[in-house]
């Protein structure tokens, strides 16, 4: 080993608290970076794993009623390597120990076996049994949340007849990732669930013999899915087709597309805000301790050590502090990978979990890190290579003093001489002291930052599920009915008002931008759920005729006030009209457009009708209504806001809190090495002075003041900074987690911006003690007989 390597062993050493401190801030930025490439990487193998391994549909369409003998037609359009047809209903299921109405799916399957397509991954129990017309399997998380076991009886109203059928098994399916009901915005496993049985059963309940209304397609590899779209389309349109799709319009698919979508947004953020104070923190440590050195820089180069010798020393110091937070990040990121992917598993259900971080991850994280590292070193390497043996050899001249800071003042002359030392240091250093405030306002911002998503979330709950939406119930029909229909559901028990919607399938095109979604028919004057303007905080009118549509699809189809819009009609009749847009309104859910409902009527050419109700009703009520709609056939559908503000919280916020502790974490560990690095090197340079004032009579105290004071005083000059930089976080958060599915609103409450102060204190102030146990542990004799 060399003498420059044993050197740097003892420096290594002598500085482990700064070194230490370093790696784990780089150790923060690699975890980060690890656990979000890695989870996404884990995500992605494991859907494509499940959907490979049990036969995920490319192409999916629905109809009214098909007969059988189109599937041959279906099979012969080119690219198409596999069909499957289906029939699918939706029912209401009773449970029982379970009072509110059960939305269930039911979906066939044949009695011999698996299905070509979308098969089903049997968890517990039987597959159905040809000789038993009462069997059926259910989905497991439907069967867990009711605590059903092997057996047990389910009663499902069937086309107006209620029948009992036994559960023999549980399943889980590639189609019903994330499951949930109609109209509903999360999934509620106590309220929906998914029931497979023997298609002969359902054809004989629905009238459906030798008929289908779901298909599911394979295409063949590399197949194009346009032209088998526009066949199938053309081939269910006289039997009430509705526009056929491909995987990643399939709502189960679409919604992981866009968790994994929104894990890749958070690699490049996060990681990126403790990467860049790792590079600062190195600059400062590096900058210092060479500083300390010039003499001894001086002495290497006289004894023949060239530039680069040097120069690759101090490289390799950067270098080892990078491999320890590199090994230390990597393990974090590891294991929050892990426990990432282990909530993703019991939120999405996946039969199998595939969580080996590949070797890509950790080379990205270990070389961005260290670049960044190198690049925040260079300038000090550099001084240090630059200067001439025996002008390093010689003590670098003294700064050159003057009153930086005027204590002449009314307020200088009630500062005591401790307080004075501190911020004249501050004054005389001005640019490494601002350094060391902005170190602690990104620690403060990132608080900020995974704090807010509490505020934006509450903000988001508050909106959709009591300003956009005032009823209790919503209700969907099987089929549109008559307006005047209305009027029964006024009359059912306990139904306080009752208010008409309707929504249609639609696909909007705006030059060569097109989006598939739905119009939302409701009528001028709506109480119930109106058009409801975030922007603005307040309901906006329903035009008498043309689009009120959100500016999140109004951006996307490059469109504005004034402007038309193709809308091709994918239910009924399935017209193309051109309709101009009337208002544009702001919504952090989804991306509605809004219709007055008589309007929308004549638009598909349809007679007055809506197909959902929405009710407001009396609580004393609620046990009679539930059975009344228990037993009403027409009812296909029961969304219960409170049920969906409930899933709301369990699914989302309780998920996130787990995303918040462990970033908050990181962000405490951020302030505490931006705080010990200033402290610790502060300390190395002015040993000399506290010593001196110690003998000239200063408490230990007092000493320890006027190093402390100096952080401090930058701690006071970083926290509002730092809830500057967390507004500015936030900003840029909301806009990289700008998806269809739903927006971040920039909200950040007072509280947020308290407990992030407070947290940083605490940091600071750990870190703080840790130095003054040093300060009171000096050698003062020791540091004043060493040479300047």
């Amino acid at each position: 080993m060399s003498a420059l390597d044993h050197k740097l062993l003892r420096d290594l050493w002598r500085l482990r608290g700064q070194v230490m401190a370093i790696a784990f801030v780089i150790g923060s930025g690699v975890a980060t970076l690890v656990m979000s490439l890695s989870t996404v990487e884990g995500l992605q193998a494991t859907t494509d794993a499940y959907y490979e391994r049990y036969r995920f549909a490319d192409v999916f369409a629905h109809a009214t009623r098909v007969p059988e003998r189109q599937r041959q037609q279906i099979s012969d359009i080119p690219g198409v390597q596999t069909v499957q047809t289906s029939i699918t209903r939706y029912a209401t299921l009773d449970v029982n120990g379970f009072s509110e109405p059960i939305i269930g799916q039911i979906t066939s399957i044949p009695e011999s076996g698996q299905p070509l397509l979308n098969q089903l991954v049997l968890r517990k129990g039987r597959w159905i049994s040809p000789e038993n017309d009462d069997e059926i399997i259910v989905s497991e998380p439907f069967a867990q949340a009711h605590k059903l076991d092997l057996n047990d009886q389910i009663s499902i109203l069937m086309n107006g007849h209620q029948r009992s059928f036994y559960i023999v098994g549980m399943a889980l399916s590639p189609e019903f990732i994330y499951s949930i009901g109609p109209g509903s915005l999360l999934p509620d496993d106590l309220r929906f669930g998914v029931i497979w049985m023997s298609r002969e059963v359902i054809e004989a309940a629905y009238d459906l013999n030798e008929s289908f209304n779901t298909i599911a397609v394979k295409l063949l590899y590399n197949a194009p899915a346009e032209p088998v779209l526009q066949h199938i389309d053309n081939i269910l349109e006289p039997y009430g087709g509705v526009s056929a799709i491909t995987r990643k319009d399939q709502l189960s698919n679409w919604f992981v597309m866009n968790e994994i979508a929104q894990q890749e947004s958070m690699a490049t953020i996060l990681p990126s805000i403790f990467i860049l104070v790792s590079v600062f923190l190195t600059n400062m440590v590096l900058s210092r301790l060479i500083a300390t050195e010039r003499t001894e820089i001086g002495l290497l180069k006289a004894f023949g050590y060239s530039s680069l010798q040097i120069g690759w020393h101090y490289t390799k110091m950067v270098l080892v502090i990078c491999l320890i937070g590199f090994v230390l990040g990597s393990l974090l990121g590891a294991f929050f990978g892990h426990l990432n992917m282990m909530m993703y598993a019991e939120l999405y259900r996946f039969p199998i979990l595939i969580y080996q971080p590949g070797v890509q991850s950790f080379m990205i994280s270990g070389v961005i890190s260290t670049v960044a590292a190198i690049a925040g070193a260079l300038g000090a390497v550099y001084k240090a290579v630059k200067l001439p043996p025996a002008q390093a050899m010689t003590p670098p001249s003294p700064p050159v003093y003057k009153h930086a800071i005027k204590f002449n003042t009314v307020w200088g002359k009630w500062l005591d001489q401790p307080t004075r030392i501190a911020l004249r240091q501050i004054g005389r250093w001005p640019v490494r002291s601002f350094l060391t405030s902005i170190g602690i306002a990104f620690s403060t911002g990132l608080i900020v930052m995974n704090l807010q998503w509490t505020d934006s979330l509450s903000h988001l709950s508050r909106v959709y599920f009591f300003e956009a939406q005032r009823q209790d119930i919503m209700l969907g029909l099987t089929e549109p009915v008559e307006m005047r229909a209305i009027h029964e559901f006024k009359k059912l028990p306990g139904v306080l008002d009752a208010e008409p919607m309707r929504f249609i399938s639609a696909e909007f095109h705006s030059g060569s931008v097109s989006h598939r979604g739905a119009i939302n028919g409701i009528e001028s004057g709506s109480r119930l759920q109106p058009i409801y303007d975030d922007a603005k905080h307040t309901t906006v009118p329903v035009p008498e005729n043309g689009l009120m549509m959100s500016t999140r699809l109004a951006q996307k189809l490059k469109v504005r006030v004034g402007d038309l819009v193709w809308v091709d009609i994918l239910e009924g009749r399935r017209p193309s009209v051109l309709l101009p847009i009337v208002g544009l309104f702001e919504t952090f859910i989804g991306t509605p457009v809004f219709m007055e409902l008589h309007a929308l009527n004549r638009t598909i050419k349809s007679s007055p009708s809506f197909a959902y109700v929405n009710l407001v009703i009396d609580d004393n009520y609620q046990q009679e209504i539930f059975t009344t709609l228990k037993n009403t056939p027409q009812i296909s559908a029961v969304m219960m806001r409170q049920a969906a503000l409930d899933a709301f919280n369990q699914t989302i916020i309780e998920h996130l809190y787990v995303f918040i502790y462990m970033f908050v974490g990181l962000a405490a560990v951020l302030a505490f090495g931006v705080t010990y690095n200033s402290t610790r090197i502060a300390l190395s340079e002015r040993a000399r002075e506290l010593a001196t004032l110690r003998v000239l009579g200063f408490s230990k105290g007092q000493i320890s003041y006027v190093l402390l004071g100096e952080v401090i005083f930058l701690i006071l000059i970083g926290l509002p900074m730092g809830c500057g930089v967390g507004w500015l976080l936030v900003l840029t958060m909301a806009n990289a987690f700008d998806t269809e599915m739903y927006r971040v609103p920039l909200v950040i409450e007072t509280s947020t911006y308290g407990f992030s102060i407070v947290l940083v204190i605490i940091s600071t102030a750990i870190s703080a003690m840790i130095v003054r146990s040093r300060v009171n542990r000096l050698d003062f004799i020791k540091v004043l007989k060493t040479r300047e």
